[in-house]
């Protein structure tokens, strides 16, 4: 079962004094985007942020379906990606994206959690997007 979803950003302006916004195809979150919050750690989101919160939700379900596969299901998933922005080869890169997972999780040890993460690191769709092109790191808790 295929299934698409959308995505529509705008444009205004030279790059670093110019101005973005962005909208999911749901109406669901939008924003705005400027060369600082991108680039000078100005308040406000940049594209690196969506990708970081894409991440962790997908993650987030992947564990989550993994572990009631395996007879285990959580009772709470909460994960933090950070996806960090790097000048590689005079362009900026993508270079890594960290989660961070803590479960709460009836019935199971650190070391079968551990193992339930690394699976849905690698199978969730978009660690499976980026696969190759971003290092991806992972440190999993239970409590």
């Amino acid at each position: 079962m295929a299934t698409t979803s959308t995505a529509t950003a705008m444009w205004e302006g030279k790059l670093k004094d110019g101005k973005g916004t962005f909208k999911a195809g749901s109406g669901a979150f939008g924003g705005t985007y400027t060369f600082a919050t991108r680039f000078e750690s100005a308040k406000g989101t940049n594209p690196e942020e969506l990708i970081a919160a894409a991440h962790a939700a997908c993650f987030s379900m992947a564990l989550s379906a993994g572990l009631e596969k395996a007879g285990t299901p959580a009772t709470r998933i909460e994960t933090q990606a950070r996806c960090t922005i790097d000048t590689v080869g005079g362009a900026p890169t993508i270079t890594t994206i960290a989660l961070s997972v803590r479960g709460t999780v009836p019935g199971i040890d650190q070391g079968r959690f551990q193992k339930a993460a690394e699976e849905a690191k690698s199978g969730c769709p978009v660690s499976r997007a980026l696969k190759g092109n971003v290092t991806l790191t992972l440190e999993a808790k239970l409590g």
